[in-house]
């Protein structure tokens, strides 16, 4: 399986000279923990960063930091792990791993932003097949008991 098979499509973003407040708000109405931060050139998005939720508790308010005088630009991550469309997912989950991320960007061929890799929908794919696992042993049993009776 690869990347562009599972991550997400919709993704939330914002521009570098937003507001942390702003930040905070899309989150919010989005009801996510991350906005990836891009830069436009010739209608095209490549990403350039990404601010948690956790980035703003952690390193802004913990810190009493005036977030009136903080842009995203300031406070968010510069360092990227990206997966291109075509990354096998297996080898994508070990790189995040490696690297200590959640989140990795996924982008095209050309560097532009085609979604977003997250832990959360990595686990739902897995809670599902997992599921589907246990379903075909409960099937198994069944057919078996039936073929026995």
């Amino acid at each position: 399986m690869n990347v562009g098979q599972v991550c997400n499509r919709e993704v939330i973003i914002v521009n570098q000279d937003a507001s942390i407040l702003k930040a905070c708000q899309l989150m919010r109405q989005h009801h996510v923990g991350s906005l990836l931060i891009v830069d436009e050139q010739e209608g095209r998005r490549y990403p350039v960063g990404i601010i948690t939720d956790r980035d703003i508790v952690v390193e802004l308010l913990a810190e009493e930091l005036p977030l009136d005088r903080i842009s995203i630009g300031d406070a968010m991550s510069f360092e990227l792990l990206t997966a291109t469309e075509n990354d096998d997912l297996l080898f994508t989950i070990k790189r995040m791993r490696t690297k200590g991320v959640r989140r990795a960007p996924v982008i095209a061929s050309d560097g532009t932003l085609v979604g977003l890799l997250a832990v959360d929908d990595i686990i739902e794919l897995l809670t599902e097949q997992l599921t589907d696992l246990v379903a075909l042993i409960a099937n198994e049993r069944s057919h078996e008991r039936n073929r026995r009776s």
